[in-house]
């Protein structure tokens, strides 16, 4: 154990717990769904704070992606303590499992329209502060719980060498101010990637010609529709051997509780899949260093909030910080599940965006109760959808299990029920 720090597992199960004590100055919401730059978006964030979600209209991230099943996942542990701000309403089925399951009430969503929400929150009484995943371009700045240019720039890749943790060595750009061909590359392999790209857009594994020439194409479409001013040129860690996102919380007063450590499962080309994590035999001390150090530095900012940061580890047991979320993360629902789900002698579980499933949510809700009662199989988000005549359900969802071994027995049983997983 690290004696030089003292930090604790938080002891809570919803995101509403974590911000508690740094939300009674004021009347918090939080919103849910990231800004996107798509046509179909009412507000694109396209004026100031850049996110890189797609470099045309038909890669940009989906709508459905955006405004229903990432924020009903943090909706659906979100508790009681701040109104999420919803724009489109979840299936009443999932409503009502979350509240069986979860144990939150129902008064914890305030519905807004998704054609005025931002210009509704902006000018309206109720909220005098937004919690953001992602700074909002026509939310007003003040409006922002942290300051949306401070939040904007801590979320930025150019910024993880300031943050006072090992990291791989990069260059950063401005492509306003050199070409894209007269930057200085290193040889293969090593890694590109654009200032604020969203849930693995914008990263590129440059270990070919062909690999660069993509990533530049890919990098003038950015450029082509203003959505990028920087990219950084870095170092490709080898000889990795682990993958981590550590995530921990900060208060207002610089004080940060544990929140927990996944194991990423990424796709080859470092697409993002999901986590797993051990809740018992997990040793968050190992990174004590690194969170003390980026929690000081956060809080020196200004910043409070959920801080996930990314980690590979080498075969010489050597640390290297990849990237740096302040935010809620992906698998930060997955983390908020140790107390419920060791109280249960679960100590393993694995969190999936990828799970499918043929019939209606009615209908899998049936089929699959058994495993959810059991906590099995912890549902986060779902969205029915049609194909060729057929109605299946994409899910969102946390498989548990008292070992890695019995987990994955249940995942095959869950399989034999119809319950696909695609990686």
């Amino acid at each position: 154990m690290n004696s030089k720090y003292n930090f604790q597992y938080f002891q809570g199960n919803s995101l509403s717990d974590l911000f508690a004590e740094d939300i009674t100055d004021a009347s918090y919401g939080f919103i849910l769904n990231y800004p996107a730059t798509a046509s179909w978006a009412a507000y694109p964030n396209r004026k100031k704070y850049f996110i890189q979600d797609g470099s045309s209209e038909a890669t940009k991230t989906s709508f459905d992606k955006i405004c229903q099943k990432e924020p009903w996942k943090n909706l659906a542990v979100l508790g009681d303590r701040i109104p999420g701000i919803v724009i489109i309403p979840p299936p009443k089925s999932l409503l009502e499992y979350w509240q069986e399951h979860f144990g939150f009430s129902d008064s914890n969503r305030s519905m807004m329209d998704c054609s005025t929400y931002l210009d509704d929150l902006s000018q309206g009484e109720h909220f005098d502060k937004l919690i953001t995943l992602f700074p909002f371009d026509r939310l007003k700045p003040e409006k922002h719980a942290v300051d949306s240019d401070t939040h904007y720039r801590l979320l930025s890749k150019v910024t993880l060498d300031q943050l006072g943790v090992q990291c791989p060595k990069y260059e950063s750009y401005n492509l306003h101010e050199v070409n894209l061909e007269d930057i200085k590359l290193p040889e293969f392999p090593y890694l590109i990637k654009t200032s604020h790209g969203l849930s693995g857009e914008g990263t590129y594994i440059i270990k070919s010609s062909s690999d660069l020439n993509y990533c530049f194409e890919e990098i003038r479409k950015y450029l082509d529709i203003q959505l990028l001013d920087t990219i950084i040129v870095s170092e490709f860690v080898k000889n990795e051997v682990q993958n981590y996102c550590v995530q921990f919380y900060v208060n207002k007063l610089g004080e940060i509780t544990l929140i927990g450590t996944t194991r990423q499962l990424v796709t080859p080309e470092g697409n993002y899949l999901g986590g797993l994590i051990d809740y018992r035999n997990t040793d968050m001390s190992k990174f004590f260093e690194m969170i003390a150090a980026i929690g000081q530095y956060a809080h020196k900012q200004g910043y409070f909030g959920v801080i996930g940061f990314d980690v590979l580890e080498d075969r010489d047991g050597q640390f290297y910080a990849i990237d740096a979320n302040f935010r809620v993360n992906g698998s930060t629902p997955l983390c908020l599940q140790r107390h419920t789900l060791l109280g249960l002698g679960k100590e393993v579980a694995k969190y999936s965006s990828d799970y499918r499933m043929e019939g209606t949510l009615d209908s899998i809700l049936v089929t699959l109760k058994p495993e959810l009662d059991r906590k099995d199989l912890i549902v986060l988000s779902a969205l029915e959808k049609a194909k060729y005549g057929k109605i299946y359900t994409e899910i969102y969802a946390i498989a548990t299990g008292e070992s890695i071994e019995e987990m994955q027995q249940i995942e095959q049983k869950l399989q034999d029920k119809g319950l696909q997983w695609l990686p």
